[in-house]
């Protein structure tokens, strides 16, 4: 009977070779299907998580807005026209300020020497300006029947394939399609401008100080004066008003009924929302208040240390 030899003992064939190389082939693709599923994890848990915080976001603004106007409503010398404050709540910081919308210029209100005073404010030539005051007016004016409509032709002329609203602006981003406007001036604008207030006048205490600088026969000193006595709780509001002259009739003391709550919410790992919400207080009914407008901005930008924490 020959000795029985164990295999170990044989060479290696090219056969051999083929299954090693396969396994190590079979390992590596094993391991990168490992790495991408743990980035697909990760990924998920990320996008999990500012979905949530959208969620978090959404409801401390919608608690914003009710606070300002449980503020708003509950002064007891009249509806506040103004006001901030904070509060931290599920891990991140709540800033408010609310502000009438009566400190804004109406563009559906606003008589053509307010209107073209915001232009020069902004930095417009007053016969410019002037210009710009009249198209915004002949945009929300309805046209007379039997008149020649001169300005849906000068649209038409300038190759726009539209023409002026001949109603109300339904939103200031309406003001970029007036005829005449550099975008450079609606830009300008938009931070100072409504729809919302309803009425001519401007709240002179609570105006920026470019709206102020809009109201007729109101010159660098006398802004300045304004701004300096605006705030000093000696005055009395109507002497202040009447102290103004001939632009005393486009201001007001009071505020109206839409006001603007901008709300910041910080989180603690670094992103941030903003929100500006314009809301309709109510007099009577079920709810306190109605919205008109709700805009957000979600910022989901991170740094690399915090980015790093999120993942881990």
């Amino acid at each position: 009977m020959k000795p029985f030899r164990f295999a170990l003992n044989r060479r290696p064939t090219s056969r051999d070779g083929f299954i090693i190389v396969a396994v190590l082939w079979i390992l590596g693709a094993l391991a990168t299907l490992a790495t991408i599923y743990s980035v697909y994890v990760i990924n998920t848990a990320v996008a999990l998580t500012v979905h949530d915080e959208r969620l978090q976001g959404e409801a401390l603004v919608s608690g914003a807005v009710e606070i300002a106007v449980y503020k708003m409503k509950g002064e007891p010398n009249g509806q506040a026209t103004r006001g901030r404050f904070s509060f931290r709540a599920n891990r991140a910081n709540v800033s408010v300020e609310f502000k009438s919308e009566a400190a804004r210029i109406d563009l559906n209100a606003a008589p053509k020497a307010l209107l073209a005073g915001l232009f020069v404010a902004l930095g417009a030539r007053a016969e410019v300006a002037e210009t710009y005051a009249d198209r915004i007016i002949a945009w929300r004016s309805s046209s007379k029947p039997g008149a020649s409509d001169d300005e849906t032709s000068a649209y038409r002329t300038a190759g726009l394939n539209y023409g002026p609203r001949l109603g109300p602006f339904p939103h200031t981003g309406e003001l970029s399609l007036v005829l005449g406007l550099p975008p450079v001036m609606v830009e300008r604008a938009l931070p100072f401008v409504t729809v919302y207030s309803g009425q001519p006048q401007i709240n002179v205490f609570d105006a920026a100080p470019e709206v102020v600088a809009a109201l007729p026969g109101m010159t660098p000193a006398a802004l300045g004066d304004v701004l300096a006595q605006r705030g000093s709780k000696s005055q009395n509001a109507q002497d202040f008003v009447a102290a103004l002259g001939a632009a005393r009739g486009l201001i007001t003391a009071g505020g109206s009924k839409a006001v603007r709550v901008a709300v910041r919410v910080d989180f603690e790992n670094g992103r941030r929302i903003r929100s500006e919400v314009v809301v309709l207080l109510r007099d009577s009914g079920n709810e306190p208040y109605s919205v008109l407008s709700w805009r957000d901005d979600f910022d989901e930008t991170l740094d690399d240390n915090t980015r790093r924490l999120d993942v881990r």
